[in-house]
């Protein structure tokens, strides 16, 4: 049985990137939640607004950031080796961003929501290319 070398193209490798980076800006973010008052606070500083609202949450809003980051290194690495359930974990990660960027537009950050919408909504697209889909190989390992 011939065992065919997966499908390389700057696309798939960008988005392999993007998940692994996403899971570390997620767990960043899930950390300095948890953790208040560490070093690594003055990262909200690129964020003044959301760091201000999240903390406000308590700590108990990281749980959700280190939860992505956990699914987006899943996704990163079901991407990488091209599994099926790679793409569709990540399909499921982009979606959830389409909806949440709705949800923000339509809760009165109009502007910010509908780029997220066309941003994310773009990537939905690539991902669900005949091309990328076909890269990708239902495995039970």
């Amino acid at each position: 049985m011939k065992v065919e070398k997966p499908q390389r193209s700057l696309g798939l490798t960008a988005m392999g990137v993007f998940l692994f980076f996403g899971a570390s800006l997620a767990t960043l973010a899930g950390v300095t939640l948890a953790f208040p008052g560490t070093l690594l606070d003055p990262l909200w500083k690129l964020s003044p607004e959301a760091g201000e609202g999240l903390r406000q949450l308590g700590r108990g809003i990281a749980i959700p950031f280190l939860g992505l980051g956990v699914a987006m290194v899943a996704a990163g690495v079901g991407w990488v080796k091209r599994r099926q359930w790679g793409w569709s974990l990540a399909m499921l990660i982009v979606a959830s961003q389409v909806a949440g960027d709705l949800v923000n537009a339509m809760r009165g950050q109009f502007w910010k929501g509908a780029i997220g919408v066309v941003i994310a909504g773009a990537l939905l697209v690539y991902l669900l290319q005949q091309g990328v889909r076909s890269a990708f190989v239902r495995s039970d390992t």
